[in-house]
């Protein structure tokens, strides 16, 4: 039987994949602190769920590899899933532009994701670090989905033009799933799209109406939204792997 296994940071999320572990009769831990306790080394299937920052640490000490995305996913994927420019520059090169781009590091929130020009970017960070420089886009709706094996589990509206739904409830509407539904399944039985056993892919319709990917994140450490938390904890189980 997995067990599951939560950082100290107590969140909504948690709260919810805590509530559907324990009714599939999952063992729950949750760390007192950073340091993964003796009685929970070596144990035979642990999955773990918390913040990307201290996440490979937590795995070294579990003895668990957790499945991430590539940084230049989104560089890499065809065109006509993404419908705009990006590209893999340094922090260093991206301090030299002129014109507003969305910036972000590839795989955490060391800063935060956002439109800057170069002189705006924060100068705490070395001119070494890997960032995703796209093209400025304007999205009118956002979904998050959790992917197993190249299969929609479950999915969630998060944002309407920037905005998180949470007062709504995340709600869609049919039309919406649909659309969604679609773009998902044209993205990922395209074999040029390389995926990891679990993940979770951001989609969404742009303004003018076409569907892209906003991008690819770790499954063990994504917000849930609405998604469904016993479909979550599916995928989940396959983002922490044993080594």
């Amino acid at each position: 039987m997995p067990t599951l296994i939560f950082t100290p940071r107590y969140t909504d999320d948690s709260q919810a994949l805590w509530k559907a572990a324990g009714a599939l009769g999952w063992q729950v831990q949750r760390l007192t602190n950073w340091r993964v306790p003796e009685h929970l080394q070596n144990l035979e299937q642990a999955v773990l769920y918390g913040e990307a920052l201290f996440g490979p640490t937590l795995a070294e000490q579990l003895g668990i590899r957790l499945l991430s995305p590539p940084e230049d996913w989104l560089v890499r994927l065809p065109m006509e899933y993404k419908h705009r420019q990006i590209s893999m520059q340094t922090l260093g090169q991206a301090r030299q532009l002129t014109k507003p781009a969305f910036i972000k590091p590839p795989n955490d929130k060391s800063f935060p994701a956002e439109v800057y020009t170069g002189a705006s970017l924060p100068t705490e960070y070395d001119d070494d670090m890997p960032v995703l420089v796209s093209e400025v886009v304007q999205w009118e709706k956002e979904f998050r989905c959790f992917i197993l094996q190249r299969q929609l589990v479950t999915y969630s509206l998060y944002s309407r033009f920037g905005d998180v739904q949470r007062e709504t409830e995340f709600a869609s509407t049919m039309d919406e799933d649909n659309a969604l539904k679609a773009f998902m399944h044209t993205l990922l039985a395209d074999e040029r799209v390389d995926l990891p056993d679990a993940c979770v892919i951001d989609a969404g319709m742009l303004a003018g109406g076409a569907w892209a990917c906003v991008e690819q994140n770790a499954a063990w450490g994504a917000g849930i939204y609405g998604c469904d938390p016993a479909r979550v904890l599916e995928v989940l189980r396959h983002a922490s792997v044993r080594v």
